[in-house]
Parts: C-alpha cells; sequence; structure tokens
C-alpha cells in the first residue's frame, strides 16, 4: 500500500491504496474525462466512512457495473 497526498474541497488530505485500486481510479477517471482528484471528490462527497475504503468501493461497483451480464428480457 502507498499513502498519496490529494487535494479534495480545497484542502489536502491523504489516502492509503493499494496500486491496483489507484490504477482503476485512474482508469475510471480518464473513462469520464475528469482528474482523479475530482473523482476522489465526489466519492468523499457521498462516503460514510473512511475515504480508503469509499475509494474501493467505489472502484469495486463501478468494475461490477461493467462486468455484469446483461439479464436479458423480463417476463
Amino acid at each position: 500500500m502507498r499513502k498519496r497526498s490529494v487535494m479534495i474541497a480545497g484542502h489536502p488530505t491523504s489516502v492509503t491504496l493499494e496500486e491496483p485500486f489507484w490504477e482503476a481510479l485512474k482508469e475510471l477517471a480518464a473513462a469520464e474525462g475528469i482528474a482523479v482528484n475530482l473523482l476522489i471528490e465526489r466519492v468523499d462527497a457521498t462516503r460514510t466512512g473512511n475515504l480508503s475504503s469509499a475509494l474501493r468501493v467505489h472502484v469495486l461497483a463501478a468494475f461490477r457495473k461493467t462486468a455484469a451480464p446483461d439479464p436479458g428480457p423480463i417476463a
């Protein structure tokens, strides 16, 4: 894990994430055409717990959404 300094909502803070989660955050931000700090700021605005944990959950949810199979027509 690596601690990274980020600027969110106009103030510095740090997050500690494993490299794969950091790379995934960068991919998600790039896909939206935004900076990683802005993505982190968005997650920060909606979180209820620890920021690093919220970022991991955000990454998991985003990748689950893209990996979810099409349920097909609803009967």
